[in-house]
């Protein structure tokens, strides 16, 4: 699977990008298209509305255990194999889910579908190996044709639904099927990357991981189930915690540790700390603004009381903004505005759209056009703050700190849209009620969209005390260093 230094760059990097980009427009359809068919599994399977947070949760806790692993992985033994094997493994999940008998088996299917999070870290690697110079350009499209798949998965698998075909088993089959096709393309027709981490696998380091995500994610991410007073979801969180300070301790004592934090921290604390803080807001205020969407003037006092579909619409002109501002990203990073002002620009912009969401919500066309803004803010920032983690990492380590982008973000929304979910349900309007629950008041969707403006803000500080990514030529090849890469 490796292929040779002499067909570097050029054509070579431009097709192997091409055929990444429809893996990630792949990627992006599977990811958007659970949403929509969440009532009809509930119904197929008689599943309750508590039961369903696990379709979503379980392929959440999938992420934390898998990504990290599969990254560094690459990083030991090659970054498209394990980008095969990651490929094989989201095919047979979703072959699984289309075909479960039962709901135990779907989750299943769920979990081993987690590893489509690892598509990007990898994929990551593998154009920074082809090119260096061009991989902000290939990053931007990569991240890019990601939102641009998750908008229209959005919108096909409820069509499908309702207008084709009656059956959410056949409409499930569709990522199955999408996926197959990937696999002989990657296998194929995507470039083996020639850098290899020396050393072994760290498997305590990776078990320690593991737990402790799992523990503080599967906590936080049912707290709104087990309730944010119980002893389950404060043990779990508690005990995840306590495994990821053991964890920083055994990496810090092992010769071929997971993650080497000495490297990962020289340089990259910043971005990885805007990593988390800009995914607070990216993925938590999601579910906020579709039910403000949803939300009827006349029964709650607020909203804009459009329908469904109107719904999905609106949210799919956010990601496909998102992909525009992902798509140029990486020319305004070239440009006067450099890295750190493109960013800034970005995570503003955002903010601004935040707030204009507070003081001038007006109508639905209005208020889709603030999404629209804070979708072009955010695609800025989605595709440059990747490449930055990308060209200040080690050519050898490029896998687990893409990796470990992807998880922060992950687990920053994770950890978001549950206090989100709880301020929503602490601010209410208590002479209102729909079908005997309580409906947040205004105030409730002020206060998310203000902690989502102050969260960009702040990201927009930290990006002006970026380090300027070392700049690099059509001609340069990654420098090995102290002895610790290798050529495959």
């Amino acid at each position: 699977m490796s292929s040779s230094p002499n067909i570097r760059g050029g054509d070579a990097a431009t097709a192997a990008v091409g055929f990444l980009v429809l893996m990630e427009f792949a990627s992006g359809l599977l990811q958007g298209w659970f949403s929509p068919l969440l009532p009809a599994i509930g119904e197929r399977f008689d599943a309750s509305s508590a039961a369903l947070n696990w379709v979503s949760a379980m392929y959440l806790l999938g992420t934390a255990a898998c990504v990290p692993l599969i990254a560094k992985l690459g990083d030991l033994f090659g970054h498209k194999r394990l980008l095969v094997l990651a490929t094989t493994s989201v095919a047979f999940g979703s072959y699984l889910v289309a075909f479960a008998p039962s709901y135990e088996l779907l989750l299943v299917g769920r979990a081993l579908q987690a590893p489509l999070a690892a598509f990007l870290p990898l994929e990551f690697a593998i154009v920074r190996d082809r090119n260096a110079a061009t991989a902000g350009r290939s990053i931007g499209r990569l991240v890019g044709s990601l939102t641009l798949g998750a908008a229209v998965g959005g919108l096909l698998s409820g069509f499908l639904l309702d207008s084709v075909v009656d059956n959410v088993g056949l409409v499930l089959l569709v990522p199955a099927v999408l996926m197959t096709i990937c696999l002989p393309v990657v296998y194929f027709l995507v470039p083996e990357t020639t850098v290899r981490k020396e050393g072994t696998v760290d498997w305590a380091g990776a078990v320690l991981l593991t737990v402790g995500l799992l523990g503080v994610l599967g906590g936080v991410s049912n707290a709104s189930t087990w309730g944010w007073t119980s002893a389950l979801t404060w043990s779990a969180i508690g005990v995840g915690a306590a495994v990821l300070v053991v964890w920083v301790f055994v990496e810090r004592r092992v010769q071929h540790p997971l993650v080497d934090l000495d490297v990962i921290g020289r340089g990259m604390r910043v971005p990885m700390l805007m990593a988390l803080l800009f995914g607070a807001q990216l993925f938590g205020v999601q579910t906020p603004c579709a039910l403000f969407l949803r939300a009827v003037p006349e029964t709650n006092g607020y909203g804009m009381g459009v329908t469904a579909s109107v719904t999905g619409l609106i949210l799919a002109l956010f990601a496909l903004a998102m992909f525009v501002g992902a798509s140029v990203s990486d020319r305004l990073a070239r440009s006067a505005l450099t890295v750190p002002g493109s960013l800034a620009l970005g995570a503003l912009l955002s903010a601004a759209a935040y707030g204009l969401m507070i003081v001038v919500p007006g109508s639905a066309p209005l208020f889709a056009l603030w999404l629209v803004v804070a979708g072009l803010g955010g695609g800025v920032v989605v595709g440059v703050l990747p490449t930055v983690i990308v060209q200040q990492a080690p050519p050898d380590s490029v896998g687990i700190a893409s990796g470990l982008y992807n998880t922060s973000r992950t687990a920053a929304g994770a950890v978001s849209g549950a206090v989100f979910a709880l301020v929503m349900s602490s601010m209410v309007t208590p002479a209102l009620t729909a079908g005997g629950k309580q409906i947040p008041s205004a105030s409730a969707y002020h206060v998310v969209w203000a902690v989502c403006a102050a969260l960009c803000v702040v990201t927009a500080v930290l990006a002006r005390k970026l380090r300027s990514p070392a700049t690099t030529t059509e001609n340069d090849k990654p420098t090995l260093a102290d002895g610790e890469q290798v050529h495959a």
